[in-house]
């Protein structure tokens, strides 16, 4: 479990994607330091889940469905945190067939800026000290080619260049947009690459880790909170990556 110094007591954080792997650390970190926290699944209820979702909230949402996301803006009446971290692995559906490619940019990309915008008023009423937050997870895939996933990559690119965008347009508004681009973290969504037959793509990319291991979700959740906290209140517009040195091989 994460530890953490920072305080978000009565603070209300939105991750969505808050079910399992980084997202889940991050919901529970925020947690850990007393916030108030909404996790979004595509199931019917926390109870769906074999994971101990106690403590935190749970709202249903379907990422590529704008009423559905929507919805989910409409139950919120205060927000101080947004963490757009919902995704799905589609490499098993081949996100080099146009409509699965499509597919990986709404779901990654287009509904993380929909929520953002749509989040904005909420954001911008935050008290927390440096205003509210958007954080967006990001990844090396958004630096680097991975053919595997070239939606993904694409979309976690755009990302990058959604955080620029709106951290500069946002600066005098009081909500502050940054992003945490993640390495090789252990999660089910990257379990593809540890299957029977991707031995040789992930040897590829543990070669490009310095620290020559897999990150855990716990490692990256932290950067979250810094980020969302008083601490970081002249930050904005940043991708900061968490991955064992990737970035810098």
């Amino acid at each position: 479990m994460t530890t953490t110094n920072f305080d978000f007591t009565d603070r209300r954080v939105l991750v969505t994607g808050g079910t399992s792997g980084i997202g889940l650390a991050v919901a529970r970190a925020f947690a850990d330091a007393s916030a108030d926290v909404v996790i979004t699944g595509r199931r019917d209820s926390a109870a769906d889940y074999d994971t101990d979702l106690s403590g935190l909230d749970y709202a249903q949402a379907e990422m590529t469905d704008s009423e559905s996301l929507e919805s989910l803006a409409n139950g919120l009446d205060r927000l101080d945190v947004l963490v757009n971290n919902a995704g799905a692995a589609l490499a098993l559906e081949d996100e080099w067939r146009p409509e699965i490619f499509e597919t990986a940019l709404t779901m990654h990309l287009a509904s993380a800026f929909r929520l953002a915008v749509r989040c904005k008023p909420l954001l911008a009423a935050s008290e927390l000290n440096g205003g509210g937050s958007v954080l967006s997870t990001t990844s090396m895939s958004a630096f680097r080619a991975v053919p595997l996933v070239p939606g993904y990559g694409a979309a976690k690119a755009g990302l990058v260049q959604m955080t620029l965008n709106l951290a500069v347009s946002w600066a005098t508004e009081n909500v502050r947009v940054n992003a945490v681009a993640a390495g090789l973290i252990d999660t089910n969504m990257t379990a593809v690459m540890r299957m029977e037959g991707m031995e040789e793509i992930e040897r590829q990319q543990l070669a490009n880790v310095p620290m020559n291991r897999w990150g855990a979700p716990d490692e990256v959740a932290p950067a979250y909170l810094f980020l969302a906290s008083e601490e970081a209140r002249f930050i904005t517009g940043q991708t900061l990556c968490v991955d064992g040195g990737y970035s810098a091989s």
